[in-house]
């Protein structure tokens, strides 16, 4: 692409939709965030139900891991960049959630990314209602999530990228640039377009790892 398009404003341009073949208009628009930088949203629909979200980072990124202990209430206000290539990870409660194809990047806070992986587990926790033990463990990490948005629980919540385009903006954040070999661990999602196709085939949203099992 063009580079001079990256310093407009906005500007479309058009692709082949993946799944149906048909013309697709991607659209760009330009923003800046205070304390991070210039950013560009990316985002195309199609008629056929394939939709595509992202947040570039306009500047040039290492490979990088944020890390927040989230301690208080003001650590749940804690800006947070998840774009499609960002790996999100709540240790403490073996949640992991990983990017796929038609994963969505989005700009929220801390409690906004609870609040997504409460929203999982609400839906993980009806399909396994006939598994005892996986439907105590979903009713045990929503407690949790309860607690920690409460501010009577601590966690930790990490974000990996192996592009850099994603990020916890605080004071106390831990930012630490990622090995090659750990980079090369992480999935990447929709936005690296030379991927293999099988892993276009199977790899079809966010990957959500929350009840420890398959």
């Amino acid at each position: 692409m063009n580079q001079d398009h990256f310093k407009k404003e906005n500007f479309e341009t058009r692709i082949s939709c993946p799944l149906c073949q048909s013309d697709l208009v991607m659209k760009w628009q330009r923003d800046n965030i205070p304390y991070f930088g210039e950013i560009m949203y990316i985002t195309a629909k199609c008629q056929c139900s394939f939709r595509f979200a992202d947040t570039m980072i306009l500047s040039s990124k290492e490979p990088m891991r944020y890390e927040l202990s989230v301690e208080s209430p003001e650590d749940l206000d804690a800006r947070v960049i998840r774009s499609t290539s960002g790996t999100i990870r709540i240790p403490e409660m073996g949640i992991v959630i990983e990017p796929g194809t038609v994963s969505d990047s989005y700009i929220t806070n801390i409690e906004g990314v609870l609040q997504r992986v409460q929203k999982v587990l609400m839906t993980a926790s009806r399909w396994v209602q006939e598994d005892e033990e996986k439907f105590a463990r979903s009713q045990e990490l929503l407690c949790m999530l309860d607690e920690v948005i409460e501010g009577k629980r601590t966690i930790t919540v990490i974000i990996e990228d192996p592009l850099g385009n994603s990020a916890i903006i605080s004071k106390k954040a831990v930012a630490t640039k990622l090995s090659k070999e750990e980079a090369e661990k992480l999935n990447t999602g929709m936005i690296v377009f030379d991927v293999d196709k099988s892993e276009l085939e199977h790899d079809v949203s966010d990957n959500v790892k929350p009840l420890g099992g398959d």
